[in-house]
C-alpha cells in the first residue's frame, strides 16, 4: 500500500510546469541565434581564407585557397546548409515558447536537429584531417607541412574548425533542451 502512495506522489510531482517549459524554449532560441551566428561565421571565413606567399617568380605564384581542398568546399557547403536550417528553425522554437507544451513540432525539431549535427559533424571531421595535415604533414607520403608557409590561411582555417566544434556543442545541448522539454510533458 504505501508503494502505490509513493507512485501516485511521483506522479503528481512530475507534472510539469508551463514556466519551466517555456524558460527552455527561450534558453532554445537564444542558443539557436547564437549558433546562426557562429556556422554562419565559420562559413564565411572558410570560404574567404587564401593567401598568396609574397615571394614569387614572374611565372609561379603560390597561394593557397581554401576551395583548393574539396573538404573545405564541403565544410563550407555543410555550414551554410545548418545555418540555413537555423534560421528556418527559428519560427518553430518561438511557437515553443508561445504554445510550451506543443510535442509533434519539438520531436520534429530533435529529429531535424540530429541530422543537422551529423552533417556539421561530417564537415568539420573532414576539414580537421586535413587542418591536422596542414599543420604536421605526413613524411610517409611525402605531404609537407604548409603551415609554416602559408600562417595566416592556417590560422583562418584552424579559427573556424574550432568555431565548428562549438557549433556541434550547442545542437547537444539544443537537442538535450527539446528532450528535457518533451520529458516534462503530460
Amino acid at each position: 500500500m504505501k508503494a502505490a502512495v509513493g507512485e501516485s506522489g511521483e506522479l503528481k510531482s512530475s507534472k510539469s510546469k508551463p514556466g519551466m517549459n517555456r524558460g527552455l524554449s527561450i534558453l532554445d532560441f537564444i542558443l539557436r541565434l547564437a549558433a546562426i551566428v557562429g556556422t554562419l561565421g565559420n562559413a564565411i571565413a572558410m570560404g574567404t581564407t587564401n593567401q598568396t606567399l609574397p615571394f614569387s617568380t614572374q611565372f609561379i605564384r603560390f597561394r593557397a585557397e581554401y576551395n583548393d581542398l574539396p573538404m573545405f568546399t564541403f565544410f563550407v557547403v555543410a555550414n551554410a546548409i545548418v545555418t540555413g536550417y537555423l534560421v528556418l528553425s527559428l519560427p518553430l522554437s518561438i511557437f515553443h515558447i508561445v504554445r510550451s507544451r506543443a510535442h509533434g513540432t519539438r520531436v520534429l525539431l530533435v529529429f531535424l536537429g540530429a541530422g543537422m549535427m551529423a552533417l556539421l559533424t561530417a564537415g568539420a571531421s573532414a576539414a580537421a584531417a586535413i587542418v591536422y595535415l596542414a599543420h604536421k604533414g605526413n613524411s610517409r607520403t611525402n605531404w609537407l607541412s604548409i603551415c609554416q608557409q602559408f600562417n595566416s590561411f592556417c590560422e583562418r582555417i584552424s579559427g573556424s574548425l574550432i568555431g565548428s566544434f562549438a557549433g556541434i556543442v550547442l545542437f547537444m545541448v539544443m537537442i538535450f533542451l527539446l528532450g528535457a522539454a518533451l520529458s516534462r510533458r503530460h
